[in-house]
């Protein structure tokens, strides 16, 4: 029997020899912080952002990510036309929902993004709870309720879209149709550094050309970002460092790293 170690590293193996084209919109905090992460683990960042060339980038990316993280009217525009275009093109799109739960405009436009059908949903339990359309109670990008509070939440989205939902956290959780699986590996020093959980959905964009499933490449991209996560923890002295480890790690990791991985 293939075990679930076994066939991330196929799928990371056929991402690195394939270097997906991900088209990134997202927040202006993180840019250059996801580019790096899409570089280090083998495949090619696109941040096609503008109004006028995005939805048409979408047809020809391997996968696009939408981040809702620094928003405004034009982005938000610009976000609906992409993931409209993805569509249309059978290109698979991700949706981080970031901070929705309390926030009028991006509640709207996250909203608006859901009956788009986004191949994955990628959030924090709060966000999750939130774009479902329950109370959610977060933080800003803080989530305050447990990733298992937010599968009900995530199973009602995967109804709505066809597609998978990612949960973010101590413990993340990805449901889809065929159920929930669960991903126990990582270590906190990734919530001390800004970007980590915005990176997780462009590398989720990475994966999703060569995954069966959009669950398969949730749970593909989230073992590898917390495994890479754990080795870069051991060579780091402190968050700065930690960040500059990571990209090492996500550049070196590979199947002896991954059977590391722990499952629920």
């Amino acid at each position: 029997m293939v075990s679930d170690a076994d066939q991330v590293a196929e799928l990371l193996a056929r991402l690195r020899a394939g270097t997906p084209l991900v088209q990134c919109i997202t927040n202006a905090v993180v840019t250059g912080f996801t580019a790096n992460v899409l570089l280090a683990l083998g495949a090619a960042p696109a941040m096609v952002d503008n109004r006028e060339e995005a939805p048409v980038f979408a047809s020809v990316a391997d996968g696009v990510l939408i981040n809702l993280g620094t928003l405004d009217a034009e982005v938000a525009q610009t976000m609906r036309l992409t993931a409209e275009a993805a569509g249309a093109a059978g290109t698979p799109w991700v949706l981080d929902p970031v901070a929705v739960g309390g926030l009028p405009l991006r509640d709207r436009v996250g909203a608006e993004l859901v009956p788009l059908r986004p191949s994955v949903i990628r959030g924090n339990a709060s966000e999750v709870i939130s774009l479902s359309g329950a109370e959610g109670g977060g933080r800003g990008v803080d989530s305050t309720a447990s990733t298992e509070a937010a599968v009900d939440a995530a199973a009602s989205l995967v109804g709505r879209t066809g597609g998978a939902v990612a949960v973010s956290g101590p413990v993340d959780r990805i449901v889809d149709g065929s159920g929930v699986r669960t991903i126990a590996s990582g270590t906190p020093t990734m919530t001390m550094v800004t970007g980590v959980g915005c990176a997780l959905g462009a590398i989720v964009a990475a994966f999703a050309p060569y995954a069966e499933t959009p669950a398969d490449a949730a749970f593909a991209a989230t073992a590898v970002l917390t495994i890479a996560a754990e080795l870069a923890d051991e060579k780091a002295d402190g968050p700065g460092s930690f960040a500059v480890q990571l990209l090492d790690a996500l550049h070196r990791v590979g199947p002896a790293d991954l059977a590391r991985l722990r499952v629920g």
